[in-house]
């Protein structure tokens, strides 16, 4: 069974800002080129097997699921300042865009069954309206 994740993506603005805001994080840590995106979290999930059996990562952009990475896989590792263990979740480069769909915020990362989630957005999907309008009408359950 799939499996997927959700998290917030705070002080994210849209998706152009989303991506500009990783492909800051991968230089600072100085990737390489063909390396997936590290997302960090404290927990590690425990349904890891079913979330890489074909699941995805749904951010969560100023209160509504926006697009959604991949997943590729976790790592376990260690802060030795804070003495405490983290996670990082490994995600593909490419941001899929998704349906604009209403999400209260929440801390961490929640689990999201693959019937919750929103199908992903096709070209030009948003008809005569801007995406930014077609997401406040989502977001206020109009649409």
């Amino acid at each position: 069974m799939v499996l997927h994740l959700i998290k917030l993506a705070v002080g994210v603005d849209d998706l152009a800002h989303m991506k500009e805001v990783q492909s800051a994080r991968r230089r600072q840590r100085r990737q390489s080129p063909r390396s997936p995106h590290w997302v960090y979290t404290r927990n590690t999930p425990r349904r890891a097997e079913e979330l890489l059996a074909g699941g995805s990562l749904y951010w969560v952009v100023r209160g509504v699921i926006r697009c959604r990475q991949v997943l590729v896989g976790f790592d376990e590792d260690f802060d030795r300042e804070e003495a405490r263990k983290y996670c990082r979740i490994k995600v593909r480069r490419t941001l899929v865009p998704t349906t604009p769909q209403a999400c209260r915020a929440f801390q961490g990362w929640r689990y999201l069954e693959p019937e919750r989630a929103p199908p992903d957005l096709s070209r030009g999907d948003t008809g005569d309206m801007p995406a930014e309008m077609a997401a406040e009408l989502k977001r206020l359950g109009l649409l």
